[in-house]
């Protein structure tokens, strides 16, 4: 697991001796679990720096280790106040792990914990260059709805709507290739000093997870219609 360039967090003070301490799940001096502090965040949690490259088996092999260590069942024995640092911290490691382990959530996090996601309108657009396909396909779906209203023929609009999700399928696909080779520029961003260079990066991942939000929806749609 990568931990060359861990996020930097300041020592913690631990709740039971005060002492400050390095560690960042257990107090270097006294060994109780450590509250999570306010400043943490998932990636520090594991060690690691804020890269979206991660090594999925070293990741699984850290997690299963954290989660023995902090399994609230070690500290049945222990003061009511450990007990419940415990089980926060067990909690939030579960959130964490099942965060990183997807791609496109670890994204979504990065962004939130960088003050970079933006999620499109309220109503979100088409992207432009589906309009026009995006259009035919309301269109179907529409056509759909009345047939089944009326009890008419759906076999064929059916049958439409089936190439259509076919199409629309392979654009999430090519999309989520795309944001892998965004999320991959990210990662060398972090090797420069340039924070516009990142700023740009941020803001094509903030629009590629606003499009993917938008084609996954219209496949719902979809998908619901032809049950």
């Amino acid at each position: 697991m990568d931990r060359s360039t861990p996020t930097t967090t300041p020592p913690l003070v631990c709740w039971n001796c005060h002492e400050r301490t390095l560690g960042t799940h257990f107090c270097s001096s006294c060994g109780k679990v450590l509250q999570v502090p306010e400043h943490s965040d998932y990636f520090a949690m594991f060690g690691l720096s804020r890269r979206l490259s991660i090594d999925a088996t070293a990741l699984e092999q850290r997690f299963l280790q954290l989660s023995w260590k902090l399994h609230p069942d070690n500290f049945v024995n222990t003061s009511p106040e450990e007990r419940q640092v415990s089980l926060k911290r067990s909690s939030e490691l579960n959130d964490a792990y099942r965060t990183l382990r997807d791609p496109v959530a670890r994204v979504e996090y990065l962004l939130a914990i960088e003050g970079a996601r933006k999620e499109g309108q309220t109503k979100q657009q088409a992207p432009p260059e589906l309009l026009e396909e995006v259009f035919e396909l309301n269109e179907s779906l529409d056509e759909l709805r009345e047939a089944k209203a009326s009890g008419g023929d759906t076999a064929s609009l059916k049958q439409r709507l089936e190439t259509a999700e076919k199409n629309f399928r392979g654009k999430l696909t090519a999309l989520d290739a795309e944001l892998q080779n965004v999320a991959r520029a990210w990662d060398q961003s972090l090797a420069s000093d340039g924070g516009a260079e990142r700023d740009a990066v941020k803001s094509r991942l903030n629009d590629l997870l606003n499009r993917r939000s938008y084609l996954r929806n219209l496949l719902l749609n979809v998908q619901k219609e032809l049950l």
